[in-house]
């Protein structure tokens, strides 16, 4: 059974900075696009980033791109979503998800709020 466990959440202020963790069990991470969506109360969940499983590419959503790095670690079956310069913004749940073919599976996400 695969399962998706984050962590690293929290409060921090506008420009401050977080590291998300994804460890995986069940499954390896490398047969896998390892992703990471996040969804604010009343709004639908969005994309923030992902890894390409056959080409180790990371790709991201215009609104982090040069303020998030997502990197995987294959040895640990975990993935990262490292977050600078975080923005004032409505408090959201960040979920990693695992991507193949048709299949998808997601953790239970972890909350990360920006205030002042």
């Amino acid at each position: 059974q695969v399962q998706l466990i984050e962590s690293g959440g929290g409060l921090v202020h506008p420009g401050g900075s977080l590291n998300l963790s994804c460890v995986a069990s069940g499954t390896l991470i490398y047969i896998w696009d390892m992703g990471w969506f996040r969804q604010a109360p009343g709004k639908q969940r969005e994309f923030v980033a992902r890894i390409v499983r056959k080409t180790d590419d990371a790709n991201y959503s215009d609104s982090v791109r040069g303020r998030f790095t997502m990197t995987r670690d294959v040895a640990n079956n975990t993935v990262y979503l490292q977050m600078n310069n975080l923005e004032l913004e409505t408090p959201a749940i960040y979920s990693c998800n695992a991507h193949f073919l048709s299949t998808d599976r997601w953790g239970q996400g972890t909350q990360v709020t920006v205030s002042s």
